[in-house]
């Protein structure tokens, strides 16, 4: 999306240099006449065409690993259309200012390219089928990480291109491409090694021509001394429709003999047309049906059929094919994605029998209910790590037990990924919450330990909370007791909403929860109407929502230091609010100052804060 570029007059999308020198010239070609178009070779790229004295330049515009976008040894910006915005006032390399943007025609929208088109289809299918997952499960899998699904789906889908033949002989290719028709054009693209090297092989005029393929230290592939691509289609995309040193542009894709793509007997296309699309298309069938899984590094089974996760790190996944470099693990790779009750020959119980609950050495953390611990709860056919809320022995204040049992009954009720689900209670020696394990702890106290963690991480963790919260909106829940502390951390890339203990349910045709009077209440994460009125929504949730984003964007710190209760209060009536953290986005600032706005009427739900979010998520991570 990279700040929604397609709504920019004058981005066009997926469309050739030639064709941006045909629009600039339809424009006038005046001097600084810009347009902005889609990197044909750099995925999540741009690039900038701009006419001077009667020619056309061509600037690519690279999104760099720390998510920055920059003109090769350029100024870095953190949107593109802030590099538009520099080189209006500053050259520093360009041939000349931009001075006018060349917009659309009218009614025309971006040019959408081939792979484009695939990309749903293509991301629903691997979802479903490398991690089972159908439903609200799959569909929040799909929005919390899209952005890695796409680039993971770029990065691969050549494996399933009619073209692609993985590693066979140079002269089974040569076979290949003499069998049947025997068209100029007619290529194939095969892997030389596992070091991601590959050929181009192309048929010209009866001789077979064969291009070496190498991938830089980068990662970009490339023919010698030729263009450079961060993906085989977009290499086959490009010399589809010039030649750009080969013998001739690639026409007509060579099949596979065992005919899996089915595009035997397909007539060559003309010598002008893009034949990646046609190839895109033909293919997709055969890509839903053969999508693969993603290996888990280090990932092994013990206790029966339980994965052990103690000696992987959970936050890398490998790049599949050789590929080099690592992807971040997605909340689908950990055994808690889906609900404990997934199987369906798990019959769903409000009951765990302490003969199935294996309680280990050493406490998750302690309160004054009593202690956390880990433990291994044995269902019928798998086994689950979980985490085990045990009341002290010796208390023997009933309102503990009734708020654990409170805090039970509202979990039960909720099945959402974002989300801490409870498994059962179980009566025995200690009354026992068994709940999903989330290892890594508090959101707040990781963030104080690992100050590496990145804003984009931080902003798909803050996404995934803000899903959870469109679910308990949706299904009129009020948390009350929304805070860093409370969300639970299964990866780094994986957070769940945890401690129910004063949540509430809301009946629907009433929107708020009325308290009697005060309690122990966590005030600096509380609305206005619920000090004043004591009244509790989904929007005073998204009030606590915006300090726990500032929480998160402060790598931890306490919201409003040094401060009481009233002195808070007395700041929030004054229209005063907490300063924006260091380094904090001015976005996700923005967001927080929506959060706390004071009248909960005019405070937006969770409904229009997750996709703010989401939007900015995108961005950053394409």
């Amino acid at each position: 999306m990279a700040d929604n570029v397609n709504a920019l007059s004058f981005f066009y999308g997926n469309i050739t240099r030639e064709e941006a020198e045909d629009y600039l010239r339809q424009a006038g070609m005046s001097n600084g006449l810009y347009l902005l178009r889609q990197s044909r070779n750099y995925l999540g790229g741009f690039a900038l065409s701009v006419s001077y004295s009667g020619r056309c330049y061509h600037y690519t515009i690279e999104k760099a690993p720390n998510e920055t976008y920059a003109i090769a040894g350029g100024k870095s910006h953190r949107i593109p259309v802030d590099v538009i915005d520099y080189h209006s006032q500053e050259m520093d390399g360009l041939v000349c200012l931009l001075k006018k943007p060349c917009n659309r025609p009218k009614n025309m929208q971006p040019k959408v390219g081939p792979f484009e088109d695939l990309k749903e289809k293509l991301i629903r299918e691997y979802v479903k089928q490398t991690w089972n997952l159908q439903g609200a499960a799959l569909e929040q899998a799909i929005i919390s990480q899209r952005p890695q699904l796409e680039k993971l789906i770029a990065t691969t889908a050549h494996e399933k291109m009619p073209w692609f033949h993985g590693t066979i002989a140079r002269e089974d290719s040569e076979s290949r491409l003499q069998n049947g028709s025997r068209s100029s054009g007619k290529f194939l693209i095969r892997q030389r090694d596992l070091n991601g090297s590959y050929a181009l092989c192309l048929l010209h005029e009866g001789q077979v021509m064969h291009y070496r393929i190498d991938r830089d230290r980068t990662g970009k592939l490339s023919i010698p001394d030729g263009k450079k691509f961060d993906t085989l289609w977009q290499l086959v995309e490009h010399y589809s429709y010039k030649p750009d040193g080969l013998l001739r542009v690639l026409t007509d894709p060579c099949p596979r003999p065992d005919g899996e793509i089915g595009l035997i007997g397909r007539p060559p296309l003309p010598r002008d047309h893009p034949g990646i699309t046609s190839a895109f298309q033909n293919a997709a069938g055969g890509i839903l049906s053969r999508l693969k899984t993603v290996p888990i590094p280090g990932r092994k089974k013990s206790h029966g059929s339980r994965h052990n996760t103690t000696d992987l790190n959970p936050y890398e996944t490998r790049v599949p094919n050789n590929q080099a470099g690592i992807r971040e693990a997605m909340p689908m790779d950990t055994e808690v994605y889906e609900s404990p009750y997934a199987d369906p020959d798990e019959l769903r119980s409000s009951t765990v029998n302490r003969d199935q609950l294996y309680l280990e050495d050493g406490e998750l953390g302690s309160g004054n209910f009593g202690t956390v611990m880990k433990g291994i709860y044995k269902m019928k056919k798998t086994e689950k790590p979980v985490a085990v809320k045990i009341l002290k022995n010796d208390d023997n204040n009933p309102s503990v037990r009734e708020e654990m049992l409170r805090e039970a009954n509202v979990m039960q009720q909720l099945d959402n990924p974002y989300i801490v689900r409870m498994i059962g209670i179980c009566e025995a020696e200690n009354l026992m919450l068994v709940m999903e394990l989330a290892e890594l702890g508090p959101l707040n106290k990781f963030l104080q330990k690992n100050k590496q963690t990145t804003i984009k991480n931080i902003t798909e963790l803050a996404h995934q909370v803000s899903m959870g919260m469109k679910y308990l909106e949706e299904h009129n829940f009020v948390h009350r007791d929304l805070a860093a502390r409370n969300v639970l951390l299964v990866t780094q890339h994986y957070a769940k909403i945890s401690d129910f203990g004063l949540s509430k349910a809301v009946a629907e045709e009433q929107n708020y929860y009325k308290a009697k009077g005060h309690g122990k209440w966590p005030v600096k994460w509380y609305a206005p109407e619920c000090i004043n009125y004591f009244k509790f929504s989904s929007k005073s949730d998204v009030w606590s929502f915006g300090v726990l984003m500032w929480e998160a964007y402060s790598y931890g710190q306490k919201p409003y230091k040094g401060m009481k209760g009233n002195d808070v209060m007395q700041m929030i009536e004054s229209g005063k609010r907490m300063d924006t953290p260091v380094n904090c986005p001015i976005e996700m600032y923005d967001l927080m100052r929506t959060c706390w706005t004071y009248k909960a009427a005019e405070r937006p739900g969770f409904s229009v804060v997750e996709p703010r979010l989401r939007d900015y998520y995108y961005d950053i991570s394409q």
